[in-house]
């Protein structure tokens, strides 16, 4: 059996993907962080083992659809730190990519693409410029982490109820007025951080999430 490829080259100052990264179509991970780069080639599709691509740290204001033509993609896809105002539609295949990072980029709203990526078991859209979450959210049923510090959120869908699986939710930073009760309900959530949320009064049951368990930073 052979070993599987990895190639990493964070940090190398690259400006650009040499063409020859997309021939190493035996590659399963491949990290490209922190290079400058400024656009990624639709050759990335080539690349039909990988599980792991991490893109983040550059200056990308999109990502190729042919990302998501990465089926075997199913562990890490890291986008975080660019300058993405969207994703692509085409990303909601990856049906099966479990970790999913696109904070400190310039989203308005959480893509369709991600919340039809059932398979997340985590998701971070930390610092981006959200002001709300589509109640489609309630797709995402495997999530056990949502990270959403340092957004715009003022509420949350009630449709958030649905994430059953929950276990950690990360609200701080925002300007949060109110808390669908709906919260009180997910079975499985051991933390929620409020931190650095000052404009929140927090409803009565926070006492019966603290009392089973969860801890609720304020």
């Amino acid at each position: 059996m052979s070993t599987p490829a990895h190639l990493n080259l964070w940090k190398q100052q690259l400006g650009a993907v040499p063409e020859s990264v997309w021939e190493r179509t035996d590659l399963v991970t491949l990290v490209l962080a922190d290079n400058g780069l400024t656009e990624v080639s639709s050759q990335v599709g080539r690349l039909d083992k990988l599980r792991m691509l991490d893109l983040g740290h550059n200056r990308l204001t999109r990502v190729p659809d042919a990302v998501g033509d990465l089926h075997a993609l199913t562990d890490f896809l890291y986008l975080h730190d660019n300058r993405l105002a969207d994703l692509p539609a085409a990303l909601a295949r990856l049906t099966r990519l479990r970790y999913l990072n696109i904070s400190d980029n310039r989203l308005a709203a959480l893509p369709d693409s991600v919340c039809a990526m059932d398979g997340l078991v985590e998701l971070r859209a930390s610092g981006n410029q959200l002001t709300a979450l589509p109640p489609a959210i309630a797709r995402l049923s495997r999530l056990r982490e949502l990270h959403l510090r340092d957004n715009r959120l003022a509420s949350l869908p009630a449709a958030i109820g649905q994430l059953r699986n929950l276990r950690q939710l990360d609200l701080r930073g925002n300007p949060l007025t109110e808390l669908p009760d709906e919260l009180a309900t997910l079975p499985r959530l051991e933390k929620l951080d409020l931190r650095w949320v000052t404009t929140l009064a927090a409803p009565c049951w926070f006492d019966d999430l603290e009392a089973r368990g969860c801890l609720v930073y304020c």
